[in-house]
């Protein structure tokens, strides 16, 4: 039985190392796409040596493809989420740098209506403030999810304007750092956001989202004005929802003013009416489930969500803005 036991394995090894490419061969496979990459970025502008500056040396990234195939949210409660990003501590920080960097947001607030404290949860859920910003090379973490196949087309687009910004001089390849999906700076600009938002705020001829944050602060501003955000409204709040609620009513694609989600007996956790504005367009949302929490979101959500399309960040970014708001 064991000596049957052993040529199965064995023959399942031979098997396996028929079907899968070798390492030579996969080097040959990237090589290839690299290749071709190479004559798309050429045609559309990028100089033969921002490329070759570029691509020096890059590999696909095992690393980016394992966090890939294991993002939180996909794992997480929204309780462990919230837990996890907007604890005691970041609050606390917050509050400091609200107060730190009152002089400069007040400017912006002034140019985009983007409340400062908003600015700031932003911030500290992307990044921790600017510690957390993300040391993988944005070229090589955007090039192994482009070659990877999963979301090739997004994110070779994201690679095209990776190099644009590389043409542009706004940073160098080596200190082009971010997250392991190619997310850049104190605030996390994907390249195509960086392309169409980014702003030079300084004036000083460079956009440098990684070190200055009037840049930083400013292209956050202005990404989230021309997506809709609206001056004095809050993002939303969690409500408490009758017995016998519709299962499908809580849904962001369903709006109703608030005065009719009243009439359907939601209210505020302690019982409270949904005040003050009874012809604010809302939604009700439940982000872990039907038997989960549910928030009344507003527009401000929905532009929130634009930044990042996880029900879990937007209600942590919100969350996190009301308790550095609050005093």
């Amino acid at each position: 039985m064991r000596r049957t036991n052993l040529g199965l394995i064995a023959f399942a090894l031979i098997l396996v190392l028929i079907s899968k490419p070798g390492l030579a061969e996969d080097k040959q496979s990237f090589k290839k796409w690299l290749g071709d990459l190479r004559r798309e970025a050429l045609a559309k502008g990028i100089s033969q040596s921002t490329f070759d500056e570029a691509f020096a040396e890059i590999e696909p990234i095992p690393r980016v493809i394992e966090l890939d195939r294991n993002q939180p949210e996909f794992r997480m409660t929204l309780t462990e989420y919230l837990d996890r990003v907007t604890p005691k501590h970041r609050i606390i920080q917050g509050r400091k740098e609200l107060a730190k960097h009152h002089t400069l947001l007040m400017k912006l607030y002034d140019r985009y209506r983007v409340e400062p404290w908003f600015l700031i949860a932003f911030w500290g859920v992307e990044t921790s403030y600017g510690r957390l910003s993300g040391d993988f090379p944005v070229i090589g973490s955007i090039a192994t999810l482009a070659y990877d196949g999963r979301r090739s087309r997004f994110f070779r687009r994201e690679l095209m304007h990776a190099l644009r910004i590389l043409e542009d001089a706004h940073i160098s390849a080596g200190k082009m750092r971010g997250s392991w999906a190619g997310a850049m700076g104190q605030l996390q600009f994907m390249p195509s956001t960086f392309q169409a938002f980014a702003v030079d705020y300084d004036g000083d001829g460079k956009i440098d989202i990684w070190d200055n944050l009037g840049d930083a602060f400013a292209s956050a501003a202005h990404y989230l004005a021309k997506s809709g955000w609206v001056k004095g409204q809050s993002w939303g709040f969690e409500v408490r929802l009758p017995e016998g609620f519709a299962p499908a009513l809580p849904d962001l694609n369903i709006r109703k003013p608030l005065s009719q989600w009243q009439s359907l007996g939601v209210r505020r956790p302690g019982g409270q009416d949904l005040t003050p504005s009874p012809d604010l367009m809302a939604s009700v949302i439940q982000p872990d489930g039907p038997k989960g929490k549910a928030f009344i979101a507003l527009n401000n959500y929905r532009v929130i969500l634009k930044w990042n399309r996880s029900y879990f960040f937007g209600v942590a970014v919100g969350t996190l803005a009301d308790r550095i708001k609050e005093r």
